[in-house]
Order: structure tokens, then C-alpha cells, then sequence
């Protein structure tokens, strides 16, 4: 359960992380999948993470303490924003592969997708990523309200499936309609146990 969250800083280049935490959960996930908003549902604050309709908000490594250091949660910046210069893109490319690859403190990825989509191209080569890297990470399936219950199970089966991971490992939530949090939370005792 997450009790206290508390926004850190906002890192946009690696070379200004002076530390690592001994605890990270990443959240990563393509523009517009709902991070912000994820982070403000599980975290009980609708003014933590800055939501905003337009896609490409998150554009830095943003650090936020929960529980008074029990763990804490760095949102990396959306990936396969179509309306930013590629100079811009590769900027974001280096800064969460660099984040993934060097940071010491990182126990697992939280990796969000839309349940009503398919996994994109961008979707897939984070995924190859978090494998290369050897890095744990737990699929989280966002706008579940956007379907029925049981529309969404099915969708949970076919992301499974697509991406080829137990489905078991992917949880549905909705951060408009409060659901899945104790699943979530669930998942995050887990992860700081091990």
C-alpha cells in the first residue's frame, strides 16, 4: 500500500543522477498510455505526475519517493511521439536505455500498454530491452474502462500471447475508474520482498 508519495526531481540528462536509490519501479510505456495518470492512481494523488491530453508530456527521467524511501518510482519519458523531431526522439532513446542499463537501484520495469491495442513497433523494442538487459518487469494493462470486463480478459490473452509472456504476468487497471490497485499493490510487496 502506498501511503506517502512525494515528487523528487526531473533528470534530463544522466550525467545529473548524483545517486541511486536502493529501490526503483520504473514505469515505462509508449506516449498517451496513461503513465501520469497510472502513477497518480496507484500513488492516491491526482497532483503527483502532470497528466495532459496532448501525447509527450513526460519528456525526463521523473523521480518520486513513496513511503518515505520504501521504495521509489522513476516515470522515464514516453516513447513513439510522431510529433517531435528525431533529434529529440534519440535524445529520449538514450536517456531511458541509458537509465535501463546503468542504474543500480532499478528492482523492476513497470511496462504500460493500452488493452485495447496491439503492442506497436516502439512497444516491442522496449520489451527487447528489458530482456537484454535481464531486467524483471510486469506488463500493465491501461483504459481498461474503455471495455467490458470480459472484452478486457480476452484482450489480456491476445497481448499475452503477442508478446509471449504468461498471462499472469500482465495486470488490467483503470486509473478513471479505480480498478486493479490491490492487484497492483499485490505486485509491488512482491517486488520489494525479492
Amino acid at each position: 500500500m502506498i501511503k506517502s508519495a512525494l515528487f523528487l526531481t526531473s533528470i534530463a540528462d544522466l550525467r545529473q543522477i548524483k545517486e541511486s536509490y536502493p529501490i526503483e519501479i520504473a514505469v515505462a510505456g509508449k506516449s498517451n498510455v496513461g503513465k501520469s495518470s497510472f502513477i497518480n492512481f496507484i500513488c492516491n494523488n491526482s497532483k503527483l505526475a502532470k497528466t495532459s491530453k496532448e501525447p509527450g508530456r513526460t519528456r525526463l527521467l521523473n523521480f518520486y519517493k513513496i513511503n518515505d524511501g520504501q521504495f521509489y518510482l522513476v516515470d522515464l519519458p514516453g516513447y513513439g511521439f510522431a510529433k517531435v523531431n528525431d533529434k529529440e526522439k534519440k535524445r529520449w532513446g538514450t536517456l531511458i536505455e541509458g537509465y535501463l542499463k546503468n542504474s543500480v537501484g532499478l528492482k523492476h520495469v513497470f511496462m504500460l500498454l493500452d488493452i485495447r491495442h496491439n503492442p506497436t513497433e516502439n512497444d516491442m523494442i522496449m520489451l527487447k530491452y528489458l530482456y537484454y538487459y535481464n531486467l524483471p518487469f510486469t506488463i500493465i494493462a491501461t483504459k481498461a474502462d474503455k471495455l467490458s470486463r470480459s472484452a478486457g480478459l480476452k484482450r489480456k490473452k491476445e497481448i499475452a500471447d503477442y508478446i509471449g509472456v504468461g498471462v499472469d504476468n500482465i495486470y488490467i487497471c483503470s486509473s478513471y475508474k479505480k480498478t486493479g490497485l490491490d492487484e497492483i499493490f499485490e505486485r509491488i510487496d512482491q517486488i520489494i520482498e525479492n
